[in-house]
């Protein structure tokens, strides 16, 4: 058994992004038993009026491109992301994307894993 020579891969995470961004985009980039790395892509979307988001699993979020805002339930201030910006939820945090940009793409990078 040869180590070291599995298929190296690479790309630019802002390339190749769909033409048709009229709905919101979730791509598995990665993913094992213990977690899930995706990129998000939102023009505009949010989570829709009294649904709230509420996964087994923590989540960790670094905003790259674009604004939002999230509400996390029992907060009394929804949380504005901007570029550069995280947020760690933990499971079972109950939490929706209010907005997001509807005049550029927001790009999201999600890590869901097991603790």
């Amino acid at each position: 058994m040869a180590i070291g020579h599995e298929p190296v891969e690479r790309g630019n995470f802002f390339s190749q992004l769909p033409l048709d961004l009229s709905e919101e985009i979730i791509e598995v980039l990665i993913q094992s038993k213990s977690f899930r790395l995706e990129r998000i892509i939102s023009t505009g979307q949010a989570t829709p009026e009294g649904e709230w988001y509420d996964q087994d699993t923590p989540e960790w979020v670094l905003l790259l491109t674009g604004r939002a805002g999230l509400w996390l339930e029992n907060d009394t201030e929804m949380i504005i992301m901007k570029p550069g910006d995280y947020i760690y939820i933990p499971a079972q945090r109950r939490h929706r994307v209010e907005w997001t940009d509807p005049d550029q793409p927001t790009i999201w990078l999600a890590l869901h894993y097991q603790k």
